[in-house]
Order: structure tokens, then sequence, then C-alpha cells
């Protein structure tokens, strides 16, 4: 079977203009090690707590990081307890005393602190409160109480970073 002269010719064509495929590696090496580079800076500073859109926490100039610890959540009408509702704000404003029961109970159980806080001392073992910044005090006392009854011995607050203020008199200058 012998091969048409066109068929010849674009044979002859392409392989005379053919250009050897190559892909250069430089500039994507140089990206990945910029990616590498910026993921490794910003990585260190990775907040370590839960966030919902339910709740707008307050604002604070602290620039201590959290810790990873045991979190009470606080919505605008829920409670939950490492994610888990555990009542509604309402029922913890109506309930008598300031031990809230359902959230005593739930932070007894062995799994929410896990084997390293059963060890622990009571001065020792870390909770942590997200709440709502539009919730009534009273509420927030409650929940405290009961951390403080079911042998958490640390409460912190959960509040976003907010700038420094600029320090009085620094303002007009020139």
């Amino acid at each position: 079977m012998a091969m048409s002269n066109r068929a010849r010719r674009m044979l002859q064509h392409q392989l005379r203009h053919r250009a050897d495929a190559f892909i250069n590696l430089v500039p994507m090496i140089d990206i990945l090690t910029v990616m590498v580079a910026f993921l490794l800076v910003y990585s260190t500073n990775v907040e370590v707590l839960q966030n919902t859109r339910a709740i707008q926490m307050p604002q604070s100039i602290s620039q201590a990081q959290p810790r990873v610890t045991v979190v009470v959540m606080l919505t605008r009408d829920e409670l939950y307890l490492q994610g888990e509702p555990i009542a509604t704000v309402e029922q913890v404003r109506s309930s008598a005393g300031d031990i809230i029961a359902p959230l005593r109970a739930a932070l007894e159980r062995p799994m929410i602190g896990g084997d390293a806080a059963a060890t622990q001392a009571i001065s020792q073992r870390e909770i942590t409160v997200m709440a709502d910044k539009s919730l009534p005090y009273e509420v927030l006392k409650k929940v405290m109480t009961t951390c403080t009854d079911a042998n958490y011995g640390r409460i912190s607050l959960a509040v976003m970073q907010k700038d420094q203020p600029v320090p009085a008199g620094s303002v007009g200058r020139s």
C-alpha cells in the first residue's frame, strides 16, 4: 500500500516543523516554595476555638492565644457543650439557683474532659466559655458557677482580638 503524495508531504512538513515539547518546572517550583513558606509562617497562629455565626463575641486587646480546652458555647438562644445542645438560654434564665443541672451533668461525664482532665488537679482543669456579647450577665454567671461547681478551676472567656488603642496625645502630632 503506497502513501499518497499529499500524505507524504504532510508527514515531511510535520517532521520538519516539529518542536520538542518540554515543561519548564522552575517557575512551578518557585511558586510552590513561596506557598510553603507562606503556610509555615501563617499556620503557627491558628485559632483553636470553634466559631459559629450565631455568636458575636466581645472584643478585647488581650494578646493571650486560646488553648485547647472544653468549650461551652452560648448563642442568643442555646447552650452547647462541645457542640452538643444542652439547654435553651430561656431555661438557663428561669432555672432556680445558680447551678444549671443539665450542664453540670454533661460536664461530669468522663468523655468531656478526656483521661487527661480526670487526672488533673481541679486548679488545672480548664474550660472556655464562648458567649454572645448581647447575653445578660446573669446567664453568664450561672454558666461560670456551674463550671466551677463541676470542678473546673480555670475558666476563660473567649473574645475577639481588636486593634490596639492609640496612645493618648499621639494623635495630631507631626
